[in-house]
């Protein structure tokens, strides 16, 4: 899962600049996606997320690591793209609910990422996804994805990059 890990603490990090729904608002003044959503940090999320992928896979397969997935270029691709589009659903969502940038919004603000990398594979690689997402894999990401949500949130809280610590 780290290819979908690490885009959006990236895309926060690294981000910035022009937002993706360039300040459009829908006709009852919302905004579509809010300024947390830019180009530089989806496109930056994304081509972390790749690189971690790819480092996983040299890893693999020069020290012959049974541990890590048989990852293959589309599914860190998709895993890392999958992470950062659902974010950003949740994110249109949220401006639909009337939530604020940053307002809390819980299970959707943990497990937005996961339900979007897994969407798109299941597009893109279903084969992929149902070999390697089997079901203990799957609860063990349901039990350890909001636990590293919060553990890099206070962190990005305290360095400066979040407002708020959830």
């Amino acid at each position: 899962m780290l290819p979908s890990y690490i885009p959006n603490p990236t895309a926060a990090l690294l981000g910035g600049g022009t937002p993706i729904d360039l300040g459009r608002t829908y006709p009852d003044g919302k905004r579509i996606l809010g300024d947390g959503k830019t180009y530089r940090g989806f496109v930056l999320g994304v081509c972390t997320g790749v690189a971690v992928g790819l480092l996983q896979m040299y890893l693999a397969a020069r020290f012959s690591w049974e541990m890590l997935p048989s990852h293959t270029i589309t599914s860190v691709c998709v895993l890392a793209t999958g992470a950062l589009l659902g974010d950003m659903c949740k994110s249109y969502v949220k401006r639909r609910l009337g939530k604020k940038r940053g307002e809390r919004w819980l299970i959707a603000d943990q497990y937005d990422l996961v339900a979007g990398a897994f969407l798109l594979m299941l597009i893109f690689d279903p084969g992929w996804l149902f070999s390697n997402i089997t079901l203990p894999v799957f609860l063990i990401i349901l039990i350890i994805t909001p636990v590293l949500h919060r553990v890099v949130n206070i962190i990005g809280y305290y360095i400066g990059v979040k407002d708020v610590p959830w």
